[in-house]
């Protein structure tokens, strides 16, 4: 199994017991943010990928607590919040 990512500190998640029964191999690396960033951004701006399907719910930059304990919870099928000033 393969987790990239950014590390963030807490691993609150992750079925460690679930892991060691099925004598799963972790291999993990931080993501290369700065390397694929300006590349993604300008597929993104010719079109070639539309990345709005994961956008599920738009909220007011007021509401910016309760969209992200939805989306920690995973209330509402709640994916991705994007917050509108």
């Amino acid at each position: 199994m393969s987790i990239p990512g950014v590390y963030g500190g807490l691993v609150d998640k992750i079925p460690l017991g679930a892991i060691v029964n099925k004598a799963l191999t972790l291999r993990s690396g931080q993501t290369h943010v700065h390397k694929y960033l300006q590349p993604l951004l300008e597929r993104i701006q010719q079109g070639e990928i539309d990345p709005s399907y994961v956008i599920s719910h738009h909220l007011s930059i007021d509401d910016a607590p309760k969209g992200y304990k939805m989306f920690r919870n995973k209330e509402d099928n709640c994916t991705k919040v994007v917050l509108k000033p």
